[in-house]
């Protein structure tokens, strides 16, 4: 039984070395939001039909949409929230 913890925890902690965006126990929610919404802005622009689909809807080219995705990957949840510290 013990092991098999072991064996997961072990698992867990690789996953979240090698993937930045798996999160762990500090990640904060701003943190895990921008991961969300780069996560899904680089598979839009990876994937030609999706990127055609969102083209079609705004009716702009692919080229000018792939680049509006790519803008918004900088920055995606706007500025990051002031630390409260006391």
């Amino acid at each position: 039984m013990t092991t098999d913890r072991f064996n997961i925890n072990s698992q867990l902690e690789h996953l979240q070395s090698k993937y930045v965006g798996t999160g762990h126990a500090d990640t904060v929610k701003y943190e895990w939001a921008v991961n969300q919404h780069r996560d899904s802005y680089a598979s839009y622009v990876g994937h030609l039909p999706m990127l055609q689909y969102f083209a079609i809807c705004e009716n702009e080219t692919v080229g000018r949409e792939r680049f509006n995705f790519l803008q918004k990957m900088v920055r995606p949840c706007g500025p990051p929230p002031t630390e409260t510290t006391e």
